[in-house]
């Protein structure tokens, strides 16, 4: 990813923030629950027992969960609405 970005000249843009902003989506506007989309992520499992005991990666949900993350980046844009600052 780093390397799409350094051939795209933007070093306004980072990783993190893609993955940022996957973790909220798939947090805040998706059923899926926390281990897939942290496993997505490619974070590990805190806890060493658990760890240790799991073995799947989880592949079937994790594909369910990047098809619907690439129908979101590949929606049209919803409607936005300004709101005035009322200061």
């Amino acid at each position: 990813m780093l390397t799409v970005l350094k051939r795209m000249s933007r070093p306004d843009v980072t990783t993190h923030g893609f993955r940022s902003t996957f973790r909220d989506w798939a947090g805040d506007c998706t059923d899926f629950d926390r281990q897939t989309i942290e496993f997505a992520l490619a974070h590990g499992i805190d806890d060493k027992t658990e760890a240790a005991c799991r073995r799947s990666t989880a592949f079937a949900k994790r594909r369910e969960l990047m098809e619907a993350w690439g129908r979101f980046c590949t929606s049209p844009p919803g409607d936005v609405i300004l709101l005035e600052n009322r200061r």
